[in-house]
Protein backbone atom coordinates (compact mmCIF):
# COMPACT_ATOMS: atom_id res chain seq x y z
CA UNK A 1 0.00 0.00 0.00
CA UNK A 2 1.35 3.44 -0.91
CA UNK A 3 2.06 6.01 1.72
CA UNK A 4 3.13 9.64 1.86
CA UNK A 5 4.49 12.06 4.41
CA UNK A 6 2.25 14.61 6.09
CA UNK A 7 3.30 18.16 6.78
CA UNK A 8 4.55 17.25 10.25
CA UNK A 9 6.42 14.16 9.07
CA UNK A 10 3.80 11.66 10.21
CA UNK A 11 3.03 8.86 7.85
CA UNK A 12 -0.59 8.59 6.71
CA UNK A 13 -1.63 5.45 4.86
CA UNK A 14 -3.96 5.90 1.91
CA UNK A 15 -7.10 3.83 1.91
CA UNK A 16 -7.45 4.00 5.70
CA UNK A 17 -11.06 5.12 5.54
CA UNK A 18 -12.18 1.82 7.03
CA UNK A 19 -10.09 2.52 10.09
CA UNK A 20 -11.65 5.98 10.41
CA UNK A 21 -15.02 4.31 10.66
CA UNK A 22 -13.96 2.52 13.82
CA UNK A 23 -12.98 -0.93 12.49
CA UNK A 24 -9.53 -0.77 14.00
CA UNK A 25 -7.55 0.91 16.75
CA UNK A 26 -4.72 3.36 16.33
CA UNK A 27 -1.56 3.02 18.33
CA UNK A 28 0.19 6.07 16.88
CA UNK A 29 -1.02 9.09 18.83
CA UNK A 30 0.61 11.48 16.37
CA UNK A 31 -1.35 10.18 13.38
CA UNK A 32 -3.22 12.73 11.26
CA UNK A 33 -6.38 12.07 9.27
CA UNK A 34 -7.68 13.52 6.05
CA UNK A 35 -10.77 15.63 6.74
CA UNK A 36 -12.34 14.70 3.42
CA UNK A 37 -12.41 11.06 4.51
CA UNK A 38 -14.43 11.71 7.73
CA UNK A 39 -18.21 11.34 7.54
CA UNK A 40 -19.13 14.60 9.32
CA UNK A 41 -22.88 14.12 8.80
CA UNK A 42 -22.77 10.78 10.57
CA UNK A 43 -20.80 12.24 13.42
CA UNK A 44 -23.35 15.10 13.79
CA UNK A 45 -26.20 12.61 14.01
CA UNK A 46 -24.37 10.55 16.63
CA UNK A 47 -23.53 13.67 18.63
CA UNK A 48 -27.13 14.87 18.52
CA UNK A 49 -28.38 11.49 19.74
CA UNK A 50 -25.82 11.51 22.57
CA UNK A 51 -26.73 15.03 23.68
CA UNK A 52 -30.44 14.25 23.49
CA UNK A 53 -29.94 11.23 25.73
CA UNK A 54 -28.00 13.32 28.26
CA UNK A 55 -30.70 16.00 28.19
CA UNK A 56 -33.52 13.54 28.66
CA UNK A 57 -31.74 11.93 31.61
CA UNK A 58 -31.21 15.27 33.35
CA UNK A 59 -33.85 17.51 31.86
CA UNK A 60 -36.39 19.43 33.87
CA UNK A 61 -39.26 17.27 32.76
CA UNK A 62 -37.59 13.88 32.92
CA UNK A 63 -40.09 11.03 33.14
CA UNK A 64 -37.71 8.81 35.05
CA UNK A 65 -37.32 9.96 38.67
CA UNK A 66 -33.70 10.50 39.68
CA UNK A 67 -34.26 10.78 43.42
CA UNK A 68 -36.63 9.11 45.84
CA UNK A 69 -38.47 12.39 46.42
CA UNK A 70 -39.16 13.08 42.75
CA UNK A 71 -42.83 12.78 41.91
CA UNK A 72 -44.56 11.47 38.79
CA UNK A 73 -46.46 14.52 37.55
CA UNK A 74 -48.76 12.35 35.44
CA UNK A 75 -50.38 11.20 38.72
CA UNK A 76 -51.00 14.78 39.83
CA UNK A 77 -54.23 16.58 39.07
CA UNK A 78 -54.39 20.33 39.68
CA UNK A 79 -57.87 21.50 40.69
CA UNK A 80 -57.76 25.26 41.32
CA UNK A 81 -55.64 28.23 42.39
CA UNK A 82 -55.31 28.87 46.12
CA UNK A 83 -52.82 31.73 46.37
CA UNK A 84 -50.26 33.62 44.33
CA UNK A 85 -47.08 35.10 45.80
CA UNK A 86 -43.88 36.82 44.77
CA UNK A 87 -41.93 33.62 44.18
CA UNK A 88 -44.57 31.00 43.62
CA UNK A 89 -48.15 29.94 43.16
CA UNK A 90 -50.12 27.48 45.30
CA UNK A 91 -52.79 25.21 43.88
CA UNK A 92 -55.02 22.58 45.40
CA UNK A 93 -54.90 19.19 43.73
CA UNK A 94 -55.16 15.42 43.96
CA UNK A 95 -52.28 12.94 43.94
CA UNK A 96 -53.03 9.23 44.09
CA UNK A 97 -56.39 10.00 45.68
CA UNK A 98 -54.88 12.28 48.35
CA UNK A 99 -55.75 15.97 48.77
CA UNK A 100 -52.54 17.94 48.24
CA UNK A 101 -51.25 21.47 47.98
CA UNK A 102 -49.07 22.10 44.94
CA UNK A 103 -46.56 24.92 45.15
CA UNK A 104 -44.90 26.09 41.93
CA UNK A 105 -41.64 28.00 42.39
CA UNK A 106 -40.48 29.95 39.37
CA UNK A 107 -38.02 32.43 40.95
CA UNK A 108 -39.05 35.06 38.44
CA UNK A 109 -39.52 35.03 34.68
CA UNK A 110 -37.02 33.43 32.33
CA UNK A 111 -34.16 35.67 31.35
CA UNK A 112 -34.09 37.58 34.64
CA UNK A 113 -31.43 35.45 36.31
CA UNK A 114 -28.07 34.17 35.20
CA UNK A 115 -27.45 30.49 34.60
CA UNK A 116 -25.28 30.45 37.73
CA UNK A 117 -28.05 31.98 39.88
CA UNK A 118 -30.58 29.52 38.53
CA UNK A 119 -28.22 26.58 39.12
CA UNK A 120 -27.62 27.76 42.69
CA UNK A 121 -31.34 28.04 43.43
CA UNK A 122 -32.06 24.63 41.96
CA UNK A 123 -29.20 23.05 43.89
CA UNK A 124 -30.53 24.51 47.16
CA UNK A 125 -34.00 23.32 46.24
CA UNK A 126 -32.76 19.77 45.70
CA UNK A 127 -30.90 19.69 49.00
CA UNK A 128 -33.83 21.02 51.00
CA UNK A 129 -36.55 18.79 49.55
CA UNK A 130 -34.24 15.82 50.11
CA UNK A 131 -34.15 16.78 53.81
CA UNK A 132 -37.89 17.48 53.98
CA UNK A 133 -38.58 14.07 52.44
CA UNK A 134 -37.04 12.36 55.48
CA UNK A 135 -38.95 14.33 58.13
CA UNK A 136 -41.80 12.73 60.02
CA UNK A 137 -43.53 14.75 62.72
CA UNK A 138 -47.17 15.51 63.44
CA UNK A 139 -46.40 19.24 63.66
CA UNK A 140 -44.61 19.41 60.31
CA UNK A 141 -46.52 19.60 57.04
CA UNK A 142 -46.13 16.22 55.35
CA UNK A 143 -43.99 16.25 52.22
CA UNK A 144 -45.46 14.23 49.34
CA UNK A 145 -42.92 14.84 46.59
CA UNK A 146 -41.30 17.36 44.27
CA UNK A 147 -40.27 17.79 40.68
CA UNK A 148 -37.37 19.70 39.17
CA UNK A 149 -39.56 20.51 36.19
CA UNK A 150 -43.15 21.27 35.28
CA UNK A 151 -43.33 20.31 31.60
CA UNK A 152 -45.77 17.48 32.33
CA UNK A 153 -47.87 19.49 34.76
CA UNK A 154 -51.42 20.18 33.58
CA UNK A 155 -52.74 23.45 34.98
CA UNK A 156 -56.36 24.54 34.53
CA UNK A 157 -56.58 27.24 31.87
CA UNK A 158 -56.63 30.66 33.48
CA UNK A 159 -54.98 32.74 30.81
CA UNK A 160 -51.51 32.02 32.22
CA UNK A 161 -50.57 28.49 31.25
CA UNK A 162 -46.94 29.15 30.34
CA UNK A 163 -44.45 28.46 33.10
CA UNK A 164 -40.78 29.45 33.11
CA UNK A 165 -38.58 26.59 31.93
CA UNK A 166 -36.71 26.55 35.24
CA UNK A 167 -39.83 26.28 37.43
CA UNK A 168 -39.93 23.62 40.16
CA UNK A 169 -42.85 21.97 41.89
CA UNK A 170 -43.44 20.93 45.53
CA UNK A 171 -46.37 18.73 46.58
CA UNK A 172 -47.52 18.68 50.22
CA UNK A 173 -50.41 17.35 52.22
CA UNK A 174 -53.36 19.71 52.06
CA UNK A 175 -54.08 21.27 55.45
CA UNK A 176 -57.67 22.47 55.41
CA UNK A 177 -57.85 24.85 58.41
CA UNK A 178 -56.03 27.81 56.89
CA UNK A 179 -53.13 29.67 58.48
CA UNK A 180 -52.62 30.38 62.15
CA UNK A 181 -52.50 34.07 61.26
CA UNK A 182 -56.01 33.89 59.78
CA UNK A 183 -57.28 32.07 62.87
CA UNK A 184 -55.86 34.73 65.21
CA UNK A 185 -57.30 37.57 63.15
CA UNK A 186 -60.69 35.87 63.34
CA UNK A 187 -60.41 35.88 67.15
CA UNK A 188 -58.83 39.32 67.49
CA UNK A 189 -61.90 40.66 69.32
CA UNK A 190 -62.94 37.78 71.56
CA UNK A 191 -59.41 36.39 72.12
CA UNK A 192 -58.69 32.72 72.92
CA UNK A 193 -59.17 30.58 76.04
CA UNK A 194 -55.89 30.06 77.86
CA UNK A 195 -56.02 26.32 77.25
CA UNK A 196 -56.19 26.91 73.48
CA UNK A 197 -53.31 29.41 73.66
CA UNK A 198 -51.06 26.84 75.31
CA UNK A 199 -52.15 24.06 72.94
CA UNK A 200 -51.33 26.15 69.86
CA UNK A 201 -48.03 27.30 71.37
CA UNK A 202 -47.05 23.73 72.27
CA UNK A 203 -47.74 22.46 68.76
CA UNK A 204 -45.53 25.16 67.29
CA UNK A 205 -42.81 24.65 69.90
CA UNK A 206 -42.75 20.88 69.36
CA UNK A 207 -42.48 21.30 65.61
CA UNK A 208 -39.57 23.73 65.92
CA UNK A 209 -37.87 21.52 68.51
CA UNK A 210 -38.10 18.63 66.06
CA UNK A 211 -36.62 20.69 63.22
CA UNK A 212 -33.75 21.87 65.43
CA UNK A 213 -33.06 18.26 66.46
CA UNK A 214 -32.56 17.57 62.74
CA UNK A 215 -30.17 20.53 62.43
CA UNK A 216 -32.72 22.54 60.47
CA UNK A 217 -33.21 26.27 61.04
CA UNK A 218 -36.54 27.51 59.74
CA UNK A 219 -35.48 31.18 59.48
CA UNK A 220 -38.99 32.40 58.69
CA UNK A 221 -41.07 31.52 61.74
CA UNK A 222 -44.30 33.51 61.70
CA UNK A 223 -47.99 32.73 62.17
CA UNK A 224 -48.48 33.08 58.41
CA UNK A 225 -46.26 30.04 57.86
CA UNK A 226 -48.19 27.86 60.31
CA UNK A 227 -51.18 25.86 59.09
CA UNK A 228 -54.10 24.54 61.10
CA UNK A 229 -55.88 21.23 60.67
CA UNK A 230 -59.65 21.05 61.07
CA UNK A 231 -59.01 19.82 64.63
CA UNK A 232 -56.90 22.94 65.31
CA UNK A 233 -53.48 21.31 65.36
CA UNK A 234 -50.56 23.43 64.15
CA UNK A 235 -48.34 22.26 61.31
CA UNK A 236 -45.21 24.15 60.30
CA UNK A 237 -45.02 24.88 56.58
CA UNK A 238 -42.37 26.25 54.22
CA UNK A 239 -39.46 25.50 56.53
CA UNK A 240 -37.16 24.51 53.68
CA UNK A 241 -38.57 26.10 50.60
CA UNK A 242 -38.86 29.44 52.39
CA UNK A 243 -35.08 29.44 52.51
CA UNK A 244 -34.93 29.16 48.75
CA UNK A 245 -37.50 31.89 48.30
CA UNK A 246 -35.63 34.34 50.52
CA UNK A 247 -32.15 34.25 49.02
CA UNK A 248 -32.06 38.05 49.04
CA UNK A 249 -32.29 39.47 52.60
CA UNK A 250 -34.16 42.48 51.19
CA UNK A 251 -37.02 40.17 50.26
CA UNK A 252 -37.61 39.28 53.93
CA UNK A 253 -39.41 42.53 54.69
CA UNK A 254 -42.92 43.93 54.69
CA UNK A 255 -44.22 42.00 51.70
CA UNK A 256 -44.12 38.79 53.71
CA UNK A 257 -44.52 40.34 57.16
CA UNK A 258 -41.35 38.60 58.29
CA UNK A 259 -39.54 41.66 59.61
CA UNK A 260 -41.80 41.87 62.67
CA UNK A 261 -40.53 38.43 63.73
CA UNK A 262 -36.83 38.91 62.92
CA UNK A 263 -34.26 38.59 65.66
CA UNK A 264 -31.95 41.60 66.20
CA UNK A 265 -28.94 39.73 64.83
CA UNK A 266 -30.84 38.95 61.64
CA UNK A 267 -32.00 42.54 61.26
CA UNK A 268 -28.38 43.69 61.60
CA UNK A 269 -27.15 41.20 59.04
CA UNK A 270 -24.98 39.42 61.59
CA UNK A 271 -24.34 35.65 61.64
CA UNK A 272 -27.18 33.75 63.28
CA UNK A 273 -28.16 30.20 64.20
CA UNK A 274 -31.24 28.27 65.35
CA UNK A 275 -31.76 30.81 68.16
CA UNK A 276 -33.24 33.19 65.58
CA UNK A 277 -36.18 30.76 65.42
CA UNK A 278 -36.51 30.94 69.21
CA UNK A 279 -36.81 34.73 69.03
CA UNK A 280 -39.45 34.48 66.31
CA UNK A 281 -41.33 31.92 68.38
CA UNK A 282 -41.43 34.40 71.28
CA UNK A 283 -43.14 36.95 69.02
CA UNK A 284 -45.57 34.27 67.79
CA UNK A 285 -46.33 33.30 71.40
CA UNK A 286 -47.26 36.90 72.21
CA UNK A 287 -49.39 37.05 69.04
CA UNK A 288 -51.22 33.82 69.95
CA UNK A 289 -51.99 35.10 73.45
CA UNK A 290 -53.00 38.64 72.45
CA UNK A 291 -54.59 37.77 69.07
CA UNK A 292 -53.00 40.96 67.84
CA UNK A 293 -50.23 41.97 65.46
CA UNK A 294 -47.01 43.41 66.95
CA UNK A 295 -45.93 46.90 65.91
CA UNK A 296 -48.87 47.22 63.53
CA UNK A 297 -48.65 51.04 63.36
CA UNK A 298 -44.89 51.32 62.80
CA UNK A 299 -42.96 51.40 59.56
CA UNK A 300 -40.42 48.69 58.80
CA UNK A 301 -37.50 51.05 59.36
CA UNK A 302 -38.95 52.14 62.72
CA UNK A 303 -39.39 48.52 63.82
CA UNK A 304 -35.90 47.54 62.72
CA UNK A 305 -34.23 50.46 64.48
CA UNK A 306 -36.25 50.14 67.70
CA UNK A 307 -35.82 46.37 68.03
CA UNK A 308 -32.06 46.54 67.52
CA UNK A 309 -31.13 49.81 69.25
CA UNK A 310 -33.91 50.36 71.81
CA UNK A 311 -34.66 46.75 72.72
CA UNK A 312 -38.31 47.27 71.78
CA UNK A 313 -40.56 44.22 72.17
CA UNK A 314 -44.35 43.74 72.14
CA UNK A 315 -46.02 44.87 75.37
CA UNK A 316 -47.07 41.88 77.47
CA UNK A 317 -50.65 42.31 78.82
CA UNK A 318 -50.83 42.72 82.59
CA UNK A 319 -53.35 39.87 82.78
CA UNK A 320 -50.87 37.46 81.17
CA UNK A 321 -49.74 34.80 83.69
CA UNK A 322 -46.13 35.31 84.74
CA UNK A 323 -45.20 31.77 83.69
CA UNK A 324 -46.14 32.54 80.06
CA UNK A 325 -44.80 36.09 80.08
CA UNK A 326 -41.46 34.78 81.34
CA UNK A 327 -41.19 32.41 78.37
CA UNK A 328 -41.86 35.29 75.96
CA UNK A 329 -39.17 37.45 77.55
CA UNK A 330 -36.59 34.67 77.55
CA UNK A 331 -37.27 33.81 73.93
CA UNK A 332 -36.83 37.36 72.65
CA UNK A 333 -33.65 38.16 74.61
CA UNK A 334 -31.35 40.45 72.63
CA UNK A 335 -28.41 38.14 73.37
CA UNK A 336 -29.15 34.96 71.44
CA UNK A 337 -27.04 32.86 73.82
CA UNK A 338 -29.45 33.67 76.65
CA UNK A 339 -32.45 32.35 74.75
CA UNK A 340 -33.59 28.83 75.68
CA UNK A 341 -33.47 25.87 73.33
CA UNK A 342 -36.82 24.89 71.87
CA UNK A 343 -36.92 21.60 73.75
CA UNK A 344 -36.71 23.59 77.00
CA UNK A 345 -39.53 25.83 75.80
CA UNK A 346 -41.63 22.71 75.23
CA UNK A 347 -41.02 21.58 78.82
CA UNK A 348 -41.88 25.03 80.21
CA UNK A 349 -45.15 25.16 78.28
CA UNK A 350 -46.07 21.62 79.31
CA UNK A 351 -45.64 22.62 82.95
CA UNK A 352 -48.18 25.46 82.73
CA UNK A 353 -51.46 24.86 84.54
CA UNK A 354 -54.41 26.01 82.43
CA UNK A 355 -57.16 24.71 84.73
CA UNK A 356 -57.68 28.11 86.36
CA UNK A 357 -57.68 30.08 83.15
CA UNK A 358 -55.39 33.01 82.48
CA UNK A 359 -56.29 34.08 78.96
CA UNK A 360 -57.44 37.55 77.94
CA UNK A 361 -61.02 38.41 78.86
CA UNK A 362 -63.20 39.24 75.83
CA UNK A 363 -63.29 42.97 75.21
CA UNK A 364 -67.05 43.05 74.55
CA UNK A 365 -68.03 41.96 78.06
CA UNK A 366 -69.46 44.64 80.34
CA UNK A 367 -66.82 43.96 83.01
CA UNK A 368 -64.03 43.25 80.62
CA UNK A 369 -60.32 43.37 81.32
CA UNK A 370 -58.60 46.65 80.48
CA UNK A 371 -55.12 45.48 81.37
CA UNK A 372 -54.05 45.42 77.73
CA UNK A 373 -54.24 48.87 76.20
CA UNK A 374 -51.56 48.74 73.48
CA UNK A 375 -48.99 51.49 73.71
CA UNK A 376 -47.04 50.99 70.56
CA UNK A 377 -44.03 52.88 69.39
CA UNK A 378 -40.29 53.03 69.92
Amino acid sequence: MNSKKGEEGSEVKEGSASELKGHGSFKNRDMFFRADQIDLKSLDIQLEKKLSKIWLNGALGSRKPKDEWEIDLSKLEIRYLVARGTYGTVYRGIHDGQDVAVKLLDWGADGHATDFETATLRSSFQQEVAVWNKLDNSNITKFVGASMGTTELKIPSNGQTLLPSRACCVVLEYVAGGTLKQYLIKHSRRKLPYKVVIQLALDLARGLSYLHSKKIVHRDVKTENMLLTTSRNVKIADFGVARVEAQNPKDMTGETGTLHYMAPEVLEGKPYNRKCDVYSFGICLWEIYACDMPYYNLTFSEVSHAVVHQNMRPEIPRCCPSSLGSIMKRCWEANSEKRPEMDEVVRLLEAIDTSKGGGMIPEDQMQGCFCFVPTRGP
